[in-house]
Parts: structure tokens; sequence; C-alpha cells
């Protein structure tokens, strides 16, 4: 890769608690939009995004759900990709904190610190907030919560491993007043300045040591490696950095050209993650992005307030481009945006129904039916000139504000020249031109004129909406990615076909609330469902005796619809003869040669005049579902522990 023309992106990578919403996928859209951009300037684009998966909140997430933290982050570092993916992200890297090598460096990168004297070890006392895995002093909580999520902290007292802060204040200060684009939007920066450079650092805790669930120290296993040098090491990690010899990879990508990140996290990725980067003797990334939120309403998203909205589910609904559109045109460069259902689809029929698409159906079709398909350039009239002058002096902005990543006021921009473009054909009336067969030159000039525009639009508003603008190409039968008017000669379009059907808002308002108010009720029967055990402790645990067991004969039981009477081979050298009632699931003849588990010491019980010598286990599915549970890979009258 030329060090040139490199372009290396990054996002922060997602939390790996739960399911991303659509203010989580805002990272990676406008990441990918910057991304296609770049490319369309030349640039050879590596974009890496990916999954943040330690942490004592994962622990307990997984503890609470039954399972290890490691099957908990695989199937939700598998719905993050599923998303990503949805919203048409184009990603080189999707790196993992859980991947081996990325691990394995952090190691040594906390070594390498840790020898040279940047990280030593102490005592911490203080404030910590589990949601946001930060330590706090009690002057930078706000009315007593933690700052960043505004929850509830609790005190924490542990011996903890430290990173130098304070040696490297005045260091990173100087590099703010060098770099004045490192940290946009300008705000951003004021506040990190203000609020934690300027009061003075102090030393970072790096490390804890009351869960388990992150990466060693290696030379002190009671720790482990605090989440954000784990997480913030992704950037170098994923593109082949190691103390002990690093990768041409990352010779050519690094310095990273931008970070992309949301605003409540700026202050690790422009404090923490720059000194880090400075006692690694490495270079700072070039410029961090603190975007800001995706609001629903005048509230942030939160699944107890019951007004999540998934970019996944929007996309199935509405189409991918629609919801790329929606994020990239509506959320403004530094305060939050907002999205309801009702605004997006609002903002769907306004722009891309009635302004964008409507433009591209008219002329393609005019152009058919008056000229069977071609047109060429002619001599302009006034506002002939006049829309041309429109579209030049479009793109400039477009660029001036694309390279600034205020792409919100690009997209608005450019929906401006289409607005013009309508506004051109009421101007012309071209349907009135066709009838005076001497207007015929002039009817083809307009044509062309807003072709050769629909194409500028396609060529700005790809790094937008890339599958869309491709279908808005085929239409005009021309890709041509120069944007300057007339670059283009003559044109010979395809067929004109809906780009963006218009939405009936009302209807679709009442399918949503019909859809939800359809899975509340699932719930809701299902909590109703759900039998609620009393807690046992571990003894009594330990008194249950699981095995399994080889079913060698089954039959039905007479006069007993719901039972089948089962002969077991349970490794005891005598059969064992249990009664289930799994008739309704299961015919005789489909669990011979089956092996299940069994409780092996309940006490006997005679049903329906069999009598019974255990239970089979089995899983209530739901919906009047049950299935039993196979061991058929393991030995009869194993020990299910």
């Amino acid at each position: 890769m030329c060090d040139k023309k490199k372009f290396y992106i990054t996002t922060a990578i997602a939390y790996t608690s739960r399911k991303p919403h659509i203010g989580n996928a805002y990272d990676i859209v406008l990441a990918d939009m910057i991304a296609r951009y770049k490319k369309m300037q030349g640039y050879e684009v590596f974009l890496q995004t990916g999954s943040d998966e330690h942490g004592q909140k994962i622990e307990e997430y997984a503890k609470a759900a039954g399972i290890s933290p490691k099957a908990y982050v695989d199937d939700v570092s598998s719905q993050i990709r599923a998303v990503w993916d949805s919203m048409g992200a184009d990603y080189d890297k999707f790196i993992r904190t859980t991947d081996d090598d990325h691990e394995k460096a952090v190691q040594k990168i906390f070594n390498k610190l840790y020898e040279q004297g940047d990280i030593y070890k102490g005592t911490y006392e203080g404030k910590y907030c589990v949601p946001c895995e930060s330590f706090f002093t009690s002057s930078q909580l706000v009315d007593g919560k933690c700052p960043d999520c505004g929850r509830e902290v609790i005190d924490a007292k542990e011996e903890a491993y430290f990173l130098r802060l304070s040696k490297y204040q005045d260091k990173l200060l100087e590099y703010y007043e060098q770099n004045p684009d490192f940290i946009k939007p300008e705000s951003r920066k004021n506040e990190m300045i203000n609020n934690f450079l300027k009061p003075g650092l102090s030393d970072l805790c790096v490390s804890r040591s009351t869960f388990t669930w992150g990466v060693p120290v290696e030379f002190d296993s009671r720790h482990i490696i605090y989440v954000w040098i784990d997480a913030l090491s992704n950037y170098i990690t994923g593109v082949g950095y190691n103390p002990d010899g690093s990768t041409e990879q990352f010779e050519n990508l690094w310095p990273a050209d931008l970070h992309v990140i949301g605003k409540d996290i700026v202050r690790f990725h422009t404090i923490y993650w720059p000194i880090l980067l400075m006692a690694l003797g490495l270079p700072l990334p070039k410029q961090v992005l603190g975007h800001p939120w995706v609001l629903v309403g005048e509230d942030k998203m939160s699944k107890s307030k019951g007004n999540v909205i998934y970019a996944d589910e929007l996309a199935a609904r509405f189409g991918t481009d629609a919801v790329r559109y929606y994020l990239l045109s509506e959320i403004p460069f530094t305060q939050d945006g907002t999205i309801t259902y009702e605004s997006f689809m609002t903002k769907y029929n306004a722009d891309l129904a009635n302004t964008l698409g409507n433009l591209v159906n008219r002329s393609v079709a005019m152009t058919q039916k008056y000229f069977d398909g071609k047109v060429h350039a002619v001599e302009n009239d006034e506002l002939g000139l006049d829309l041309i002058n429109t579209a030049n002096e479009t793109v400039k902005k477009y660029y001036e504000l694309m390279d600034q990543y205020r792409n919100a006021d690009a997209v608005d921009v450019v929906m401006n020249l289409a607005k013009r473009c309508n506004k051109y054909i009421d101007e012309t009336t071209p349907w009135a031109l066709a009838k005076d067969e001497a207007q015929r030159e002039k009817l083809c000039g307009v044509l062309y004129n807003l072709l050769e525009c629909i194409r500028m639009l396609s060529v700005m508003l790809k790094p937008v909406m890339p599958s869309s603008c491709e279908l808005i190409a085929q239409q005009i039968g021309e890709s041509n990615s120069e944007l300057a008017f007339g670059v283009v000669k003559e044109y010979a379009v395809g067929t004109a076909t809906p780009l963006f059907a218009r939405i009936d808002i009302q209807k679709t308002l009442e399918e949503i609330e019909a859809q939800k108010a359809a899975e509340q009720k699932a719930n809701e029967k299902k909590s109703e469902n759900a039998v609620t055990l009393a807690q046992i402790s571990i003894e009594d645990f330990a008194k249950v005796e699981l095995r399994t067991a080889k079913v060698i004969a089954c039959e039905p039981i007479p006069k007993a619809k719901k039972l089948l009477k089962l002969t077991l081979d349970d490794g005891s050298g005598k059969e064992r003869i249990v009664a289930s009632g799994i008739a309704k699931w299961y015919k005789p003849d489909e669990l011979v040669g089956h092996t299940v588990i069994v409780v092996a010491n309940l006490k006997p019980a005679v049903l329906c005049g069999v009598e019974s010598n255990g239970m089979i286990l089995a899983a209530d599915c739901g919906e009047d579902d049950v299935k039993l549970i196979f061991a058929d890979d393991i030995p009869a009258g194993s020990k299910v522990r």
C-alpha cells in the first residue's frame, strides 16, 4: 500500500454486552461512507472495525445467562457483524479482542510498559462505574454519579497496576497545540483540555483483580489487563503491531488517518490512547472524529424504556440505503441527531421518493418517450447555464464539506441540486416542448442537462447510498465518475424503474405498532408460563445424579396417551425402566438407539401400572414443543456434571 495515498480508518469496536442499536451502528455507517469517499478520490483505504469482548460486565451477563463468557461474546459478536453487514459496510478487518494474536500482543504491550517504568504496581481506592468499566475520583463525578453514563458508581479498593498519565500530560498538551485538527469537532478538544488536562491527570488504573474475564497480566496472573488498554490497542494489533516485531502491514498503515468514535469515549481516545502510544514510542493517529449521538426523540435509546430501534430491522423494512441516507443526512456534525419511525418515513418520502426518485424516473422516462432513450449535449440558454452553474458550485461545496466530514451538510447541498433539477423541469416544461417540432433540439438539451446532473448526483451520493446510485447509473446508462458537468456528451438510457416507493406513513405506523403489541403479548405469555424456581444450595444440587443411558426398547403404555415406557441401559448392567410423558412428540421407534440423560437417583414412582425409576431430561421449547436432550456421542453410564 503506497504511503502517499493510504488511508487507514477505524471505528470504535462495539461492546459485546448486547445487540447494537441504530445509534451504535452510526459508527460503522459513517466510517464506511468516509472510506468510500476516500476511495473515490483515489486512496487505498483500509477500514477496520470489530468487537470489544472483555470486562466485568460481560462476565456478569454471561453468568446471568448461564453460559461461559466466551460463548456469550461469540453470540453477540456475530450479531454485531450481522448488523454491520446489513448496513452494507465494506470493512477490511473485523477484529475481536478475544483473538489469540491480539491477546498476546496486548500482554507484550503491558510487559513493555511495565519494564520501562510507565506501568507500576499500587493500590486503587476510589469510585468505579461497572457499565463503563471506568474509575473516577470523587471530584469527577456528576451529582455523585458516573460523568459518562449517569449511573451509580461503587466504592472500589484493590491492588492494581497504574499507567503514568501524569508523566506525559505536558507532552500531550503540546501535541494538541501543534496539531490543531487532531480532535474534531473543536468543542471536543476544548472539553478534554478544560475538564481533564488543565485540572491535572491522575495515573490510570490499568489492571483488575476482582474478576477474571480479560487478558491476564503475564507476570502476575492474579490481575487482568484493564479493558481500555486491551480495547484501544486493537487499532495497532489489528494491523500487525507487536513490541517484539511488527508486520509490514503495520509499517505501511500506521499512524491511522482517522478514528471514528462516539462523543462519549473521546476522553479514552484523545488522552489515554495517545499517552499509551507515546509510551510505546509510536506515532499518534492523525485525527479523532467524535461524532454526536443518535437519540429517539429527546431520549437516549434504552431497552428499559422500550424505545430501541435496530438498524438491521429498519433496513429489512425500508432498505439498507434508506437507513444509511437517514443517518448520514440527519445527524449534525456537532449536535445530537434524532430518529423516530415517523421522522424516518417523512424524510424518506420527501427526499428519496419525491425529490431524487421522482427526478430520475421522470428524466429517464421522458428521454425514452421523446428520443427513444438517446440524447446529446446542445448549446444552452440562460436556464440551462444557470443549472450548469448550480451543478458545478454543488461539486465545489460537496468536496469542501466531505473533506471536513460534515456529511449531513454535504448531503443537504447535493439534495438542493436535485431540487433545482426538479425546478428546471417545471421551468422548461419538456412535455410542452415535445409538442413543437421546432423545439426538438432544445428539448434534447433539456433532457441531456438533467441526465448529466443526475449522473453527478449519483456520484456524489454513492458513498452514502452505494446500491441505489449503482441503479441510477444503470438507468441513465452511464457510470463515469468525474465530477464536472459536460464530461459525458451523450446518453443512451435504460428503462425507467422507480427507485424508492412512497411509504404510506399512517398504515406503516399501524403495522409497526401491531407488531410491537404482538411481541409484547408473546413476551407476557412467556412470562406467565415461566416457572419460578426456588433457589437451591450447591449441596442440594450435588445430591442430584445425572447419567447418560441408551434407549434399548420403547413402547406405548396402554391407557396412557401421554406416556412412553423406555427401557434403558445406564451402564450399571441392569435395565432401567422409565415412564416419560413424551408420547405427543416422539414415536417409540424414533427413540431406540439414542442416548438420553436420566435423573438416576430419583425415588421410584408407579405411573399407570409401570414403576418408573428416574426422569428423562427434556427442554420446553415453547409453543407446546418439547425436545429430548440427546447425548449420542457419550457412552451409556457416564456421569453428567
